[in-house]
């Protein structure tokens, strides 16, 4: 990786040749004995090593946070805030070949996509000022009801105190701008665990907030290994948990974690669902976008692709020929557009996921190859009898991989879309306003996109899941219900001449 400017020379140190970087402790920038290697999943190489902490060591700055941080970040005033998320924003994009670096070799990101990331999370931190919208409260008059004569109340919003952030691999910088910003935009104080496979994004993000004045006790960036994270998840000091994770991840912090504050984005695999009026062409590269995004390490990834028969077949040729034109390989490379999975395992389960298909009778119409830990863009046909018995259907597979399936009417596709445990989006093509009309209202799902494939993007249309895909929802102004409570304030007047009721 590159050589960081002299602006981040505090928070790592070179040992052999190898940046040795520090967790950051409610202002500190902390070493510790054990480290642990952070690697690019493009070849193997090793990047970077960071601090391999355990609950003891973040203890205190726990509790630093909970005794002093989260009163810091609330008595900044709120315009204070927006100053810095603003001066931080500025700083993203005046570092932004660096951070790019970092989302190349780490995330194995290609150049466009490590970019893009960097922007987002520059406007992410940009329209915090929408946030505040719901951060006011009400006004509520006593004179509705007999008991409450006399009487009138303010219902404002408080920050809860400390939350828990945990992000995934696969948006390592936006997740963590994303999760700081509507916790502590609210006033709350944040401590973030970044995935261990891509935590070297998080620790400089760290420093550009604190190069734009955040306040020092109401930020921790955790390098804790996952076994230890029970601990951290079900301490009384943590009033909510942000996490966007695997279903499996979320159900075991929420048992870990009893009562508290919980949002969560978890599991996907969203289906795309092709109507016989929908204009093919757009709809082909649109699926095929959906699918190869990011090497399909995307909860919003498109995995299932249910068409009525006028089109299916047209609509299969169009998305193989449109998969063909995909190359993988090193995204460092030009012209390369799909780079590799974050590991080996993610590449043998796309595998195994197709094989499973075949052995169902489904047939392999592109991909399903791997090298290591590159694969094909995979795309598998399925009769609608056998969809709900493959893995695929059953488990989110977080690659690049769907199966076709034709279907007869919407009705079936509303079946084999709903049969699944997970319900994070869907994607609609077509213009019969009636069919979509029920599409609509029949998919259990939390967002539905028509005639374009799903994205989240910086979450001004919020997004978040049913079922197994999630609790709450991410997105401009939304996540702030889940980070703050309602408190009544109610001023008794009775006997003082302000009202004359009749």
């Amino acid at each position: 990786m590159k050589e960081l400017p002299q602006e981040f020379s505090g928070i790592y140190e070179v040992r052999n040749g190898v940046p040795v970087f520090k967790a950051y402790l409610a202002g500190e920038w902390v070493q510790a004995s054990e480290v642990q290697d952070v690697r690019s999943p493009i070849d193997g190489s090793l990047l970077a090593k960071v601090p391999r902490l355990d609950f003891q060591a973040i203890d205190a700055a726990l509790q630093r946070m909970h005794d002093e941080g989260r009163f810091d970040i609330r008595d900044t005033p709120g315009e204070k805030r927006l100053e810095i998320y603003h001066k931080a924003a500025d700083l993203l994009l005046k570092f932004k070949d660096y951070f790019v670096d970092v989302l190349v070799l780490n995330n194995g990101k290609t150049y466009p996509a490590a970019e893009g990331e960097v922007k987002a999370a520059a406007e992410r931190l940009r329209v915090a000022d929408l946030d505040v919208r719901k951060i006011y409260g009400e006004y509520v008059p006593g004179d509705w009801s007999t008991e409450t004569l006399e009487a009138e109340a303010v219902i404002k919003r408080e920050p809860l105190g400390v939350v828990l952030a945990i992000t995934p691999f696969n948006y390592p910088l936006f997740d963590v701008a994303n999760k700081v910003v509507y916790s502590t935009v609210a006033g709350n104080a944040i401590m973030v665990k970044p995935a261990s496979s891509t935590p070297i994004i998080a620790l400089m993000f760290a420093k550009v907030l604190e190069m734009a004045g955040f306040p020092r006790r109401a930020l921790s960036i955790i390098t804790l290994p996952g076994s230890q994270m029970s601990r951290a998840v079900s301490d009384p000091r943590v009033s909510v948990v942000s996490l966007t994770g695997s279903t499996e991840a979320g159900l075991e912090v929420i048992k870990a974690g009893g009562i508290k504050q919980y949002i969560m984005e978890l599991g996907g695999g969203d289906p795309a669902i092709v109507l016989s009026d929908a204009d093919i062409g757009s709809a082909a590269s649109k699926i095929v976008t959906g699918i190869t995004s990011y090497a399909g390490q995307r909860c919003d990834s498109i995995k299932f692709i249910f068409a009525e028969p006028p089109v299916y077949d047209e609509l299969k040729r169009r998305i193989v020929e449109e998969l063909s034109k995909v190359r993988v390989g090193d995204p460092r490379e030009s012209g390369v557009t799909m780079g590799p999975l974050i590991d080996e395992a993610t590449a043998e389960e796309v595998v195994k996921a197709a094989q499973d298909a075949v052995s169902k009778g489904g047939k392999i119409l592109h991909g399903g190859t791997r090298r290591g830990n590159y694969i094909e863009p995979t795309l598998v046909e399925v009769s609608k009898d056998v969809l709900p018995s493959l893995y695929l259907y059953k488990k989110e597979v977080f690659a690049s991989i769907a199966a076709i399936t034709e279907v007869n009417s919407i009705d079936e596709a509303i079946r084999l879309s709903n049969g699944r445990s997970y319900g994070l989006d869907a994607a609609i093509f077509g213009e019969d306003i009636n069919k979509i009309r029920k599409l609509m209202r029949l998919l259990e799902v939390g967002a539905i996109y028509i005639n374009d494939y799903p994205k989240h993007g910086i979450g001004y249309f919020p997004f978040g899941g049913r079922k197994d895909s999630g609790v709450g929802r991410e997105g401009v102004g939304y996540t702030i219900e889940s980070v703050t409570a309602y408190k009544s304030i109610v001023y008794n007047y009775k006997g003082k001449g302000i009202w004359e009721y009749m």
